[in-house]
């Protein structure tokens, strides 16, 4: 008899087979994946994007500041030309060292032009506007210095528009400023 039962119970006669091969269990699990699963992806996926986003800012943010470093490193090697002097009356300088101090000032515009085309945005976010308002520091720190804005229009020539009118346009500031 027990016999019996088993096997007629096995033929679907009253046997229920487990949950988990249910077709309506698994459609239940598809249902939850696309409702909660799919967005919370999205959700990940959105944020390291973010986050990568803002790494690769940082990188530049970096590599940039190390470009001036270096800059800066020129310039003390360059001690001679005074350049880190502000104010006081201008040095008279010999034509071999006018030339350094200008292919120096070159190689700062490039790297003010590189800052402006990697870093600057119309409309910046806070973390790329606090980078680039250092930049800006910068170039109005040397568009302060006489000896860099008497060459200006020179070193703007064949570099980027807008950058070069985003630089005279500080300068022009810095200008009024002393006045």
């Amino acid at each position: 008899m027990e016999a019996e039962s088993t096997s007629r119970a096995r033929r679907g006669l009253g046997y229920a087979a487990p949950r988990m091969f249910d077709r309506e269990f698994w459609e239940l699990l598809s249902y939850i994946v696309t409702v909660i699963g799919l967005p919370l992806a999205i959700v990940v996926f959105v944020w390291e994007q973010r986050r990568e986003r803002q790494q690769e800012e940082e990188e530049i943010h970096q590599r940039l500041s190390d470009e001036y470093t270096n800059f800066m490193k020129l310039v003390l090697e360059n001690a001679d030309l005074r350049l880190l002097q502000r104010g006081g009356t201008p040095l008279e300088l010999s034509p071999e060292q006018q030339e350094r101090r200008f292919a120096l000032f070159n190689i700062l515009v490039a790297l003010f032009e590189r800052a402006y085309l990697l870093v600057h945005e119309d409309d910046m976010p806070e973390q790329t506007r606090r980078m680039w308002l250092s930049w800006e520091d910068f170039m109005r720190e040397w568009c302060r210095r006489p000896e860099f804005i008497s060459v200006l229009p020179e070193l703007l020539q064949g570099e980027d528009p807008k950058f070069a009118a985003h630089i005279q346009k500080i300068a022009q500031q810095e200008g009024q400023r002393k006045r």
